[in-house]
């Protein structure tokens, strides 16, 4: 008598879910073109005509960087009143691209030391601001994928001529307001979600009501490189969360949903908005609901999160 081995369940879900993307299933638009990988960033450079971001910060970006980096570092496309990391305005995002040596119509292909956050951040605000999605991309794997795919390091400050940047008026699509997030818990709109993307011990200690858990660190592998689209697909998927729903995305400062932001558009989602006063805001509002999750209602810590 022959028998058959089960497969297991896990292998079973992520085999029903491929069929389902692949069959009919939701509709996802154009992807895989805002995440490339160091060796195809490198080759880029090589041919010319872009302009290599390093999104480090001002020390670590004059410490080590890959040859022929400008810096834009967090702290260049942010303000901090009234709450940390909120998106700087149009005049000083202006300023930091004129300063880089970025037109209107430079491809800029952009790193980071942080995990894909902060490079995923210049890219969020860079669109935001009307710069073409397909001419801003994130290099999978940051630094470290750089030196791995052999690009030479260099140390000290790059300083480009500076350029010509007219920035658009912010699109508001792409942002959620205190406003937006407290309708979504008050009046739940069942094609709304939102998506709290910070660790599980942050999440146990409160989040918004009606919060779903993907921490951002499941987007990579432990290399830190971005997952394939497929993969992110069916990872979103298994949360109920497809491309017809309208993701609302947070974390504390809101610099981790931008990376998960950036996962889920090069993933061919495109209703995304980042509630940009995140968690810090919503806390700090003592009229405003916090939900205490079950621990059995967050996902297990594995290997990927380093426990």
């Amino acid at each position: 008598m022959k028998f058959r081995r089960k497969m297991p369940i896990a292998v079973l879900a992520i085999v029903a879910a491929v069929g389902f993307i692949s069959c009919g299933g939701p509709h996802f638009a154009e992807s895989g073109s805002q995440i490339i990988d160091a060796k195809d960033a490198l080759a880029m450079v090589q041919k010319g005509g872009v302009v290599l971001v390093d999104a480090q910060t001002g020390v670590k970006y004059n410490k080590e960087h890959a040859d022929g980096a400008v810096n834009i570092g967090r702290a260049d496309i942010v303000v901090n009143t009234p709450y940390p990391n909120l998106v700087a305005d149009k005049a000083q995002f202006e300023k930091v691209m004129q300063s880089r040596g970025i037109s209107n119509d430079s491809t800029v292909v952009a790193y980071d030391d942080s995990k894909n956050m902060d490079a995923a951040r210049l890219w969020w605000t860079m669109v935001a601001y009307g710069h073409d999605p397909e001419k801003v991309k994130v290099i999978s794997g940051g630094l470290a994928a750089m030196k791995a795919a052999g690009s030479a390091m260099s140390s000290g400050r790059t300083t480009p001529a500076s350029s010509s940047y007219t920035a658009k008026d912010f699109d508001t699509s792409m942002i959620a307001t205190l406003a937006d997030v407290k309708a979504q818990v008050n009046n739940p709109d069942s094609n709304t979600v939102i998506l709290d993307t910070r660790t599980t011990e942050e999440v146990e200690a409160g989040t918004i009501p009606g919060s779903v858990h993907i921490d951002y660190e499941n987007n990579n592998f432990s290399d830190n490189t971005y997952r394939p689209v497929q993969q992110i697909r069916i990872d979103y998927l298994e949360k109920e969360i497809d491309p017809s729903k309208t993701v609302i995305m947070f974390c504390k400062t809101s610099i981790r949903g931008a990376q998960s932001y950036v996962a889920l558009y090069n993933a061919g989602y495109r209703n995304l908005k980042l509630y940009d006063g995140a968690w810090v805001e919503w806390s700090s509002k003592p009229s405003l609901p916090v939900q205490m999750p079950e621990k059995s209602e967050l996902p297990a810590l594995n290997s990927q999160d380093g426990s």
